[in-house]
């Protein structure tokens, strides 16, 4: 079947794989380095306590069968190993099948690590990943030229990433059709940048400018991705462009790269294809029946968004093979953050002397500016974002870090940038207060040295001992 193969994208498909092996590299050092704290057997999540009413079909995964803290280190290592393994092109010495089955290894082990993640996987660029890992297995390495059927499946997956947060953003808050949400984004957005400070500063019709060319990224430009080439490439490279503005404008995990990785795999570069051989027939009729099922299971997605009641990010099958993706569907106008505090005194009032504990990501002292840590994903400063707007979405376990910091816990201090108190001297009550943060002026940047001036609301949580840890906000 001449029509099978595309040699022109060989250069494309070995870019994409690799930087695709990056990310995945970056997703397990993640897991490796936080899982312990978040969901480790004495975590605030624990996974065993989970899998132990999720049956396997509604949540597979590897940690079903088996769990212990030094098997998901073990797990997740290994994933980081592979990734690098792959990032490096070992799967391009590899035959067919066995370079199909080496790249089967991180989506298997990942798939484990976020079907039993539980909150602190619930973010869409997971299944992102999941999706686009998937189709990497069957994209195929040196041996074959990249099949057809799996490059416009990846092009499927980047239109509706686009689509759908275009869609999302003109039903939703209607600051997008007013372009007016930039306006607050920058200083509302979960984990701002080192740059998000003068990104909200640019002029206000500047602003208007972005929302519109967002606009036009999300909305017009998709639908040239199944048009002839060079017309596809523009497309594709005018996505990477927008994207990578968006890097440097705040930290959104690795949403953004993964993102660029996808468009990638359409942008055409001029080059000559070495000789391959042509694909084995099992190889073809595995990637047509691939293809037949991820088509028919897009159906689900395809009905949510044209629904008027479209949802965002949300996973279809538990396997993450076809899912549905949006971001920023509303705008927060006010930016409240919790501060969590400590005190040694054995009677706790208002004039004790409360210590603030301070996170990597999330805005803490407002003379702290703010650094970069994408594609790195920190996941408990992302949580702290959606505890600020509301105390329901740290229930399940906003009481167990209080407890785990109570204890000066070992792990879940690691997650944080500084804790006030000596390992030895953990303190004897915690307290969470709600500030409003907002950017300071230009003016009051040169006067102050601070970035943010932060206001207080209201309590959070009342001052805790360790037998009330356990207590909702």
């Amino acid at each position: 079947m001449g029509w099978f193969t595309a040699p022109d994208y060989w250069l494309s498909r070995l870019v994409f794989q690799r930087a695709l092996a990056g990310v995945y590299l970056v997703a397990f050092l993640t897991a490796a380095v936080q899982f312990r704290a978040l969901f480790g057997e004495r975590g605030m999540l624990p996974v065993p306590r989970f899998v132990a009413r999720a049956p396997f079909r509604r949540a597979p995964s590897v940690f079903q069968l088996h769990y212990t803290d030094r098997f998901f280190a073990a797990c997740a290592w290994t994933g980081c190993a592979v990734s690098a393994a792959l990032a490096a092109g070992l799967d391009s010495h590899l035959p067919l099948w066995a370079a199909m089955l080496l790249w089967a290894v991180p989506w298997v082990l990942y798939l484990s690590i976020v079907n039993v993640g539980q909150t602190w996987y619930g973010f869409g660029w997971e299944s992102l990943l999941l999706e686009v890992g998937f189709l990497a297995v069957f994209l195929g390495n040196d041996t074959v030229a990249p099949p057809v059927v799996v490059l416009f499946l990846l092009r499927w997956v980047l239109f509706r990433v686009e689509f759908g947060a275009g869609l999302i953003k003109i039903r939703g808050d209607a600051c997008w059709r007013k372009l007016t949400c930039l306006d607050f984004h920058h200083e509302t957005q979960p984990i701002p940048g080192p740059l998000s400070w003068f990104f909200h500063h640019l002029p206000r019709p500047l602003h208007r400018i972005e929302v519109a060319a967002n606009h036009v990224t999300q909305l017009l430009v998709p639908v040239l991705l199944f048009t002839p080439q060079p017309v596809a490439t523009a497309a594709a490279s005018l996505m990477i462009a927008t994207q990578l503005w968006l890097v440097l404008s705040g930290n959104f995990s690795w949403l953004n790269w993964i993102t660029i990785v996808l468009a990638v795999s359409a942008v055409r570069f001029p080059h000559t294809p070495p000789p391959t051989a042509d694909p084995p027939l099992w190889y073809e009729v595995t990637i047509i029946a691939v293809a037949a099922l991820l088509l028919w299971l897009s159906h689900r997605p395809v009905r949510n968004m044209v629904s008027r009641r479209q949802i965002m990010n949300r996973s279809f099958d538990p396997l993450h093979l076809v899912n549905t993706y949006g971001a920023f569907g509303t705008v927060g106008r006010i930016r409240h953050e919790v501060v969590v505090e400590g005190t040694a005194d054995a009677v706790p009032h208002e004039e004790s002397g409360w210590r603030e504990y301070e996170f990597r990501g999330k805005p803490g002292d407002p003379r702290r500016w703010p650094r970069q840590f994408a594609p790195y994903h920190l996941r408990l400063d992302w949580m702290m974002w959606f505890a600020a707007l509301s105390p329901g979405y740290a229930e399940p376990w906003f009481g167990a870090l209080v407890e785990r910091l109570l204890e000066n816990d070992r792990d879940t201090l690691r997650l944080l940038r500084r804790s006030p108190f000596p390992p030895d001297t953990p303190p004897r009550y915690i307290r969470a207060r709600l500030f409003r943060y907002r950017y300071t002026t230009w003016r009051e940047l040169r006067e102050t040295g601070a970035c943010w001036e932060r206001t207080f609301v209201r309590e959070y949580l009342p001052p805790t001992r360790l037998a009330r840890a356990a207590q909702r906000p």
